[in-house]
């Protein structure tokens, strides 16, 4: 039986349902949603709570944890950034930041666990970087964008020692390789 020390599973299981069901939500999402089944206003009320459980419990976490790097890509077009990652790769806007009317972008997609940052701030990125992606079911993914019939890609599969890669190259340069090792 799952309790409140379990949410952060629950979550990734709910997030897993409803993706199964083309219906993705972003990780927050999620949390606030278990946070709400708890009979909670939000995440950081039920986070607290984790955080409290587990210092009476003795097991808090380490001190020091290293955490996934969230890849940031410069954009020059957001429209064209979203028809790329949100319409083309099926990614979710989970949110979006302007210092004022008339100023640059930056915001956060996702897609299952990937998150990536977009950034028309001249400082923040170079043009034509690259990521590499651990990915599972990238056979699948690939036959999902190929159903997709964008018009300016349409990548494939490569077999590479470690794995089955596919890649795709945004319209600003910048380049994803989906890797499903081996």
């Amino acid at each position: 039986m799952r309790d409140f020390r379990d949410a952060k599973l629950m979550a990734k299981a709910l997030r897993q349902a409803l993706a199964a069901r083309n219906n993705d939500i972003s990780h927050g999402e999620a949390l606030e949603i278990v946070a709400s089944q708890f009979g909670l206003d939000q995440w950081n009320v039920l986070a607290a709570r984790i955080e409290k459980a587990q210092v009476e419990a003795g097991t808090e976490p380490e001190p020091i944890v290293v955490k996934p790097a969230i890849p940031i890509f410069r954009i020059f077009d957001v429209a064209k950034a979203m028809e790329f990652y949100r319409d083309f790769l099926g990614f979710t806007l989970d949110w979006e930041h302007r210092f004022g009317d008339n100023f640059p972008l930056y915001c956060q997609i996702s897609r299952s666990r990937m998150l990536l940052h977009l950034s028309e701030h001249s400082g923040d990125a170079s043009p034509a970087a690259r990521v590499f992606v651990p990915t599972t079911g990238v056979v699948a993914y690939q036959a999902e964008l190929a159903g997709k019939n964008y018009r300016y890609m349409r990548p494939g599969l490569q077999k590479v020692p470690w794995g089955v890669e596919m890649e795709v190259i945004d319209p600003f340069g910048n380049r994803v390789t989906f890797c499903e090792l081996s």
